[in-house]
């Protein structure tokens, strides 16, 4: 697989830093859609999370609407609507009048994790039972809604998804075991692994996704992808910072209690202990860092090792400024074609 052919796509959880509000943030997940649109970037995916000052970004089906109103070429799409959350004639519903906006340009990303606590996740959908199997009677359910079809002499028969319209939007799942893979695969979807989640054996989790994938007649054949945390800087300070402050982050998630923006100077003279040591080593392959040529050999090399020829970019930053520097750095070193 050639580097000239690596596609870059961004996923944006529209991340509140330290200073900032949460309406900048939004405003700065627009700005960076209407840059990253510009700089012949793919996909642009914003994600569901609820319960959090850290991250805005809580409706993708309304941020999709006005991302894609002020976008031209991007696929704008969520990475994921958290299908337990919703009832899933609703999400056919809301995507069906995104695909009626914007015919052609839409990706339904979805996942199976609530994204957010197990109490808020049980106050947004009260009958949430958190079983495997309501997941895939929902996937079943959509594409049957997609379709206007219900199996005969069920009460599904009757329900229609409106409005009705001719194109389907991009269905994917996202994955951070391997699980969801498998149901991809039966579905005939597209499948986004969450290498910033869990960085190992998502190479294996995607083979596994090609050889059991049934062609489906929205995706006649296998598409993945993997997501990662990037970030490109031709400043060495601040790649050492950068890194310091996600992996610092990563260690206050698995800790669990309450998280807020932090800063290098919040972590820099924090002292780990031998066991998060250890975890750390663990966690640094969910991010890779660099000047643009190492980069750009880190990503391709990544690539070949799933065999995919798309790489999910998310980058959250102190400096906003940087975050954009980031993704045209990325661009400029991949050749990406400005439009």
């Amino acid at each position: 697989m050639g580097t000239n052919k690596l596609t870059l796509s961004v996923l944006d959880q529209s991340p509140v830093r330290k200073g900032a509000t949460a309406v900048q943030a939004v405003q700065e997940t627009i700005a960076l859609a209407q840059l990253t649109d510009k700089l012949g970037y793919h996909r642009f995916w914003v994600s569901e999370h609820h319960n959090t000052g850290i991250l805005a970004g809580s409706t993708p089906e309304v941020l999709i609407a006005h991302l894609a109103g002020v976008t031209k070429h991007l696929r704008i799409g969520s990475g994921g609507i958290m299908m337990p959350n919703h009832s899933t004639l609703k999400v056919a519903e809301n995507f069906r009048m995104l695909e009626a906006l914007f015919p052609g340009r839409i990706d339904l990303g979805m996942g199976r994790a609530p994204g957010t606590d197990r109490i808020t996740a049980g106050i947004l959908n009260p009958s949430n039972q958190f079983r495997e199997q309501d997941f895939i009677e929902q996937l079943a359910d959509l594409v049957d809604y997609f379709h206007d079809r219900g199996e005969p002499g069920t009460i599904k028969a009757k329900i229609r998804a409106i409005p009705q319209v001719q194109t389907v939007p991009g269905m994917w799942l996202l994955s951070s075991s391997g699980q969801s893979g498998l149901f991809a695969a039966h579905f005939g979807m597209g499948l986004s692994y969450a290498h910033f989640i869990n960085p190992n054996g998502g190479a294996a989790a995607v083979q596994l996704y090609r050889e059991r994938f049934q062609p489906s007649e929205d995706m006649p054949e296998p598409q993945a992808n993997v997501a990662l945390f990037v970030f490109c800087s031709e400043d060495e300070e601040k790649l050492m910072q950068h890194r310091a402050v996600m992996e610092h982050r990563f260690l206050q998630f698995e800790r669990g209690g309450p998280i807020g923006p932090l800063t290098y100077d919040d972590v820099k003279d924090f002292v780990y202990s031998q066991p998060e040591v250890d975890r750390l080593i663990h966690h640094s392959k969910r991010i890779i860092t660099g000047k643009p040529d190492e980069l750009k050999q880190k990503l391709t090399a990544l690539a070949e090792e799933y065999q995919v020829n798309e790489i999910i970019a998310v980058t959250i930053c102190e400096d906003f400024k940087d975050r954009l520097r980031s993704y045209e750095l990325l661009a400029e070193v991949f050749g990406l074609e400005k439009r």
